[in-house]
C-alpha cells in the first residue's frame, strides 16, 4: 500500500459515495485508475466494507455500555462468536487480555433493555460474570487514520528560553 492508496482510503472515509472521477481527481489519478485501486484494496481486505454511519440515538439506541465479560474458559471459539452475533444489541466484541476475557460494546434504547442484554450475555455458555460501564457522553468516535504509519508523533519542539 502506498501513499496514493492511503489518500484514497482517507477520501473514502470522508465520503464513500464519491464518484471514482472525484476520487481520482482528489489523489491525482484517472477515474479508471482510482476504481482499479479501490477494487484491489477491497480484494486485499484493506477495505472490509462500505457502510453508513447512523446516529444511534436517532434510531432508538441511545444507551451505550462497555461490558467486561468474565469467563471460566476460552471465549474465542465459534459458538461464543455465534452467541454474541445473535444479540443485535451487541455492536462490537473483542477478545482481550486483562481482568476479563471479552470486551463487548452494547447499544440499547433504555437502561432496562441494557439490563435484559446483560442477562442474555450472562446466559452464554462459559460466562461467569460481567462488569458494565455505562457511557454518559461520547466526546468523539474516530475511524482509523489511513494516512498514519503507526509511528509515534514527533516530539514537540522545546519552548523558547527567555
Amino acid at each position: 500500500m502506498d501513499d496514493v492508496d492511503r489518500m484514497l482510503l482517507t477520501a473514502l472515509q470522508q465520503d464513500a459515495t464519491q464518484a471514482y472521477a472525484a476520487l481520482g481527481k482528489a489523489v491525482g489519478l484517472s477515474a479508471g485508475a482510482a476504481h482499479e485501486r479501490v477494487r484491489k484494496l477491497r480484494e486485499q481486505g484493506v477495505i472490509r466494507r462500505t457502510t453508513v454511519d447512523v446516529d444511534p440515538a436517532a434510531v432508538g439506541r441511545g444507551v451505550m455500555a462497555f461490558v467486561l465479560v468474565e469467563a471460566g474458559s476460552w471465549m474465542g471459539d465459534a459458538p461464543t462468536k455465534a452467541a454474541l452475533e445473535a444479540l443485535p444489541e451487541v455492536v462490537e466484541a473483542h477478545i482481550i487480555a486483562g481482568p476479563a476475557s471479552l470486551l463487548v460494546k452494547v447499544r440499547t434504547p433504555t437502561t432496562e433493555e441494557l439490563q435484559a442484554s446483560l442477562r442474555r450475555l450472562y446466559a452464554i455458555e462459559g460466562v461467569t460474570g460481567t462488569q458494565t460501564i455505562v457511557v454518559l457522553e461520547s466526546f468523539f468516535e474516530r475511524s482509523v487514520d489511513a494516512t498514519a504509519d503507526g509511528s509515534p508523533a514527533p516530539p514537540s519542539p522545546p519552548a523558547p528560553s527567555r
